[in-house]
């Protein structure tokens, strides 16, 4: 298993749709192992396909339900359904692997399931109200979309994103990527 580097916002990778995954084979298989390394790597709850340079739509997690039980896989060709009411409290900052060190209070909706298919072909069906799972589901699924969290903000939170985004010079510096097994997220 390799930790591989982690694209940040602003790299490509991240604003194109992913396509669905047709056969698993075992490079799709190494994918998931390093994706599972690279998200302990970089202490994450959640990581998808573009967020290490891939086009297929699949995403693993590590994080815990509403419950507090700790919830760990993956999932593959994933269909997002969202409920309950949306929620912004705006003492729960989200965050991102692909905008390290950085977090902002992001509208979810206080309820996601998931169904799709692991390595195996076994459905894998998902479902979390009020916990970390469930907003972890509906941002994984947003990147496979192209979506960044950000793209959710508020007018005025998502222009204090953009300023933080730009004072950490990552595209001035040419900087699309970060080694979570080098730095911390937040010295990026």
């Amino acid at each position: 298993m390799t930790v591989r580097p982690i694209t940040i916002a602003g790299h490509r990778a991240l604003s194109q749709r992913t396509r669905r995954v047709r056969e698993v084979t075992d490079e799709l298989r190494t994918l998931v192992a390093d994706m599972f390394e690279t998200m302990d790597a970089a202490s994450g709850v959640g990581l998808a396909a573009p967020q290490v340079g891939s086009r297929w739509r699949l995403f693993v997690y590590s994080c815990p339900d509403a419950s507090d039980t700790l919830r760990r896989g993956v999932v593959l060709n994933p269909v997002l359904e969202r409920f309950g009411g949306i929620a912004l409290d705006e003492e729960t900052l989200e965050g991102c692997l692909s905008v390290p060190g950085e977090g902002f209070p992001t509208a979810r909706h206080r309820g996601a399931r998931v169904t799709g298919t692991d390595l195996d072909g076994a459905e894998v069906v998902l479902e979390d109200e009020g916990g970390v799972l469930a907003r972890a589901l509906q941002h994984e699924v947003d990147h496979l979309e192209g979506t960044l969290y950000l793209d959710r903000l508020t007018p005025a939170r998502k222009r204090e994103a953009l300023d933080a985004v730009r004072d950490r010079g990552w595209r001035t510096g040419g900087i699309l990527t970060w080694d979570p097994s080098e730095m911390e997220a937040a010295e990026v």
